[in-house]
């Protein structure tokens, strides 16, 4: 265990009283552990695996206002996200970079009546969408962010000048438009550098994963998952923020509902990550935002040296962990084809691959892209009140928080203290608009090759200076293998600072190894046995830690035993 830890659970057993408790340690509930921490609460969020390991983990690594949701009517909602999207870009530079998105165009009027089929209610599949309704939703997204613009406005082109740029794209294209949105490059970590953040700003907080509020006595007490330790704990309030487990955490919690309603309606998204560097090289920067012949809105963009593609949306019955079938690989390598149909691109290709629910709002909805990507706060009275998080998406995590925040603090009289949207993140405070010169900094200053310099300052934000001090202090700063730049006391570093409890952790949520591909069986090995050193683990519990995460590379991602032996370190350097 991580003196990080045995320090959260000291401070547990000697004042076990909070005035909120937020469950679910996905990006929603981070959000309202710092929003609430930072008004002077004092505040205990509860995880049940890892923070950020379960839909936070899945998301189409985009930070957008959502054009798409102009059709919906959803005005406010498209408002409120480019508003958080450039305070993002602000606030979170070091992970959150504008994006050019370009969306290939075969029609001129179709689905010019789409935004009018919605408010009549129509619920069924929007019609494809030509140049003209484009044209219009990308004005109003522009006049949106009129008068505080940081991106550049939207432009159109015809055939003759799109395909100068993209050469590979589909002949039957008529007109393309590019606008601007953002990427997240490490969005599990930017969960938790809000989680470190919280806690260097209110010490008195703490966030604890791979641990689980249990009823007891008509109380609660916290749950160590890892020592199975049980701890008394009381709250004047709950935040609820357990995403798509919404519905089902509730009844656990004891919560009374009413008829037992339902209020997550969920929808399964599925991504695939490539090794294809002439699709790569074939999109020239930019993402592609397209329409399968489905009706179902598609992505792929340049990813960390790779090519990120998706999404799928299917309606689920119930909450669980998911993973990308073979159907719905197959499905998004079909809608590429379709874009750049002289490319090669077949499942072989396929380092990677992710799935989570969305925890979208109960609707009716029968064309899934229609359901409302918003979100809203529900109190449920009771000794202790909860407050459900229902809905939200990446983008817009700060502002639910916010407004969740601010119904806890009206229902506990407390005022709040200050405000979030200018809040620096992480490794984004006092991050340079030019990182070329701290680079340079790094590399002088620590004697460390440019390549290195690089990956931490992409990797940790103005935080990698505080990492390479740790790591040059140590005798283990040393590649942990000839094709990379990671060394053992990075690895050691991420244990004993950023509440590592599992080598699943490490590979896949701290650190972009297995994302990329740039796993194998002999890197799992090395970093299982520097954890091991580092948190006590036993020979048995390293050996069962490597094969508890190979068995979740196989069956969650797609990357199989055989795969991880046979891939070299060789292959794996500019993504390592």
């Amino acid at each position: 265990m991580s003196q990080q830890r045995r320090d959260s659970f000291e401070q547990i057993g000697a004042d076990g009283a909070f005035d909120v408790i937020v469950v679910g340690g996905g990006i929603n509930g981070i959000g309202v552990f710092r929003e609430l921490a930072l008004q002077g609460l004092r505040v205990l969020l509860v995880e049940r695996n890892d923070f950020a390991s379960g839909c936070s983990a899945a998301p189409s690594r985009m930070i957008h206002g959502g054009l798409r949701y102009l059709e919906n009517g959803e005005f406010s909602l498209v408002r409120e996200s480019l508003r958080e999207r450039d305070a993002l870009l602000a606030n979170a530079p070091h992970m959150v970079r504008p994006l050019p998105t370009t969306v290939p165009i075969t029609s001129l009027f179709s689905g010019l009546l789409n935004g009018a089929a919605s408010f009549l209610g129509f619920s069924g599949r929007p019609a494809p969408r030509g140049a003209v309704p484009i044209k219009i939703g990308l004005w109003l997204y522009d006049w949106t962010t009129r008068n505080r613009r940081v991106l550049p406005p939207h432009r159109f082109r015809n055939a003759a000048e799109t395909f100068k740029t993209w050469p590979k794209l589909m002949p039957r294209l008529t007109y393309s438009a590019t606008y601007y949105d953002a990427w997240i490059s490490y969005p599990e970590r930017l969960a938790l550098e809000l989680v470190l953040d919280t806690k260097r700003l209110a010490a008195e907080s703490i966030a604890l994963n791979y641990a689980e509020l249990v009823p007891e006595n008509g109380g609660y007490v916290l749950l160590d998952k890892l020592t199975n330790r049980r701890f008394p704990v009381s709250a004047r309030a709950m935040v609820n923020a357990t995403g798509a487990w919404l519905d089902e955490s509730l009844v656990a919690l004891g919560a009374a509902k009413k008829d037992h309603e339902n209020f997550v309606s969920g929808t399964k998204g599925s991504h695939i990550v490539l090794d294809n560097p002439v699709l790569f090289e074939a999109l020239g920067g930019h993402m592609i935002f397209f329409e399968n012949e489905d009706g179902r809105v598609c992505i792929v963009f340049p990813y960390l040296g790779r090519v990120l593609a998706g999404a799928t949306d299917i309606r689920v019955d119930s909450a669980e962990r998911v993973a990308c079938t073979d159907e719905e690989r197959d499905y998004i390598i079909g809608a590429l084809r379709g874009v750049f149909p002289t490319l090669t691109i077949t499942s072989e290709q396929v380092v990677f691959s992710f799935s989570g629910i969305r925890p979208l709002p109960r609707s009716d909805q029968q064309f899934t892209g229609r359901i409302s990507r918003g979100h809203f706060v529900h109190r449920i009275d009771g000794d202790v009140p909860q407050f459900c998080m229902v809905g939200g998406k990446w983008t817009t995590f700060r502002a639910f928080a916010e407004q969740t925040a601010d119904a806890v603090l009206e229902a506990l009289g407390q005022e709040r203290l200050t405000d979030t949207l200018a809040l620096p993140i992480g490794g984004g405070e006092n991050f340079p608009k030019d990182a070329t010169d701290f680079v340079q900094r790094l590399t002088s200053h620590h004697n460390i090759t440019t390549d290195r310099a690089n990956r931490l300052v992409d990797l940790y934000g103005s935080r990698a200076e505080d990492v390479l001090a740790f790591c040059r202090a140590r005798t283990d700063d040393e590649p942990l293998d000839p094709g990379t730049t990671l060394t053992s006391a990075e690895i050691a570093f991420l244990t004993c600072h950023e509440h590592v409890a599992d080598l699943a952790d490490l590979v896949l949520r701290r650190l972009p190894l297995a994302i990329t591909g740039a796993i194998s069986s002999g890197r799992i090995a090395a970093i299982a046995a520097i954890a091991a050193a580092e948190l006590g683990w036993s020979a048995t519990e390293t050996a069962a830690q490597i094969a508890r995460l190979t068995n979740e590379l196989a069956t969650y991602h797609g990357v199989t035993a055989e795969m991880l032996a046979l891939r070299t370190d060789e292959r794996n350097q500019p993504c390592a």
